[in-house]
């Protein structure tokens, strides 16, 4: 991690580092749970169960939705993520209804 900054001076940028400081760690939180929910999606599609990795992503894209609308993530990389786990999990669900 980087360095801390040196001591702000007047009230108002302390106030803003406070504030920084708070927002830092409710975005961590949203990425990282953003991250596991893709990560839970991948691995219930190593599984022959595909009715789980479907339950799954649907979680995923909640949680993917979620954290665009709060500007965590820009809404072009939630879309691909949405986009790029749908297709695996209908992939993986194709073979096993034909």
């Amino acid at each position: 991690m980087a360095a801390k900054a040196p001591v702000k001076k007047n009230l108002s940028a302390l106030k803003r580092a406070r504030q920084s400081e708070k927002r830092n760690e409710r975005n961590r939180v949203e990425r990282s749970k953003v991250k596991s929910m893709v990560k839970a999606v991948e691995t219930s599609l190593k599984g022959t169960d595909t009715e789980a990795a479907k339950k799954a992503l649907l979680q995923a894209v909640k949680t993917i939705s979620s954290a665009r609308s709060k500007g965590i993530v820009h809404k072009n990389n939630a879309a691909r993520k949405i986009s790029r786990l749908t297709r695996k999990v209908n992939a993986a669900a194709k073979p096993a209804s034909v």
